[in-house]
């Protein structure tokens, strides 16, 4: 089913309200792209308001992880989605959200950015 994000046709106490105008294409939303852990990286891209282009990512293998202790950054593989204290079922379906903890090769990395908003994983290193 499509998104809308135009007025409601009801009024707060349940009675009907007839339309002014037709349905706009700024009106459109979309479903949230749930980013998972796997092998090959896949992106889409979609059209936003004011004409621009945002780059939603699916599916992640590569994290790039910047390392406090010392000032470095790189790009580790995605091993395993911990937790993610977004949803249970995020946790267990293995959604990477904004601050969901994933496994990777240097240690447990907590993610800073939006996937689904951003197109790319970037976190900070919790633990070695």
């Amino acid at each position: 089913m499509g998104v809308w994000q135009g007025r409601d046709l009801r009024k707060p106490t349940g009675g009907r309200m007839r339309p002014h105008r037709g349905k706009r294409r700024r009106e459109r939303g979309s479903h949230p792209v749930e980013t998972v852990a796997g092998e090959v990286e896949r992106r889409v891209s979609s059209r936003v308001m004011g004409g621009g282009i945002k780059v939603r990512l699916k599916a992640a293998s590569y994290v790039n992880v910047s390392i406090p202790s010392t000032g470095l950054t790189r790009r580790l593989k995605i091993l395993q989605v911990v937790s993610n204290p977004a949803s249970v079922d995020y946790s267990r379906r293995g959604v990477i959200t904004k601050g969901a903890l994933l496994r990777t090769e240097a240690g447990l990395v907590k993610v800073t950015s939006r996937p689904g908003q951003d197109g790319v994983v970037n976190g900070v290193l919790v633990q070695a």
